[in-house]
């Protein structure tokens, strides 16, 4: 999935926004292309929408959601600092609250967010899990 999304923002069938994180971009990007795979399954099956019950969450998203944080976090079991990032930015936290959380300079973080994205780019974690 991520290599479909990384294809799609290369060919710009998906824009990149000015000020959002790559690895928030890639994320909504993978999260539309399950949502159009689980709906495409559903209208092929029959299957009924979700309905207005209180569901929560989709299972089959949340282990996918599971599945992809756990080869991320394995993918850099050995970069504290870049732990740190994706923890903060998996909490919703903004640059500045993430600097000031972990002790980090601002050279500090953009230096890891750039060693993330590059990383991230170099690996295919949709059919290459480390």
């Amino acid at each position: 999935m991520l290599h479909e999304a990384v294809l799609r923002a290369l060919t710009g069938a998906r824009p990149w926004p000015p000020g959002v994180s790559l690895l928030a971009f890639l994320a909504g990007v993978m999260r539309s292309i399950g949502d159009e795979q689980w709906r495409r399954h559903r209208r092929q099956h029959d299957l009924p929408a979700p309905g207005d019950g209180g569901e929560a969450h989709d299972p089959e998203r949340a282990c996918a959601a599971a599945e992809a944080l756990a080869a991320i976090q394995q993918l850099f079991a050995s970069d504290d600092a870049a732990l740190k990032v994706i923890k903060g930015l998996i909490n919703g936290m903004a640059a500045e609250e993430i600097r000031r959380h972990y002790g980090l300079t601002a050279v500090e973080y953009d230096t890891t967010r750039r060693r993330i994205r590059r990383t991230l780019l170099r690996y295919d974690l949709a059919w290459s899990w480390p």
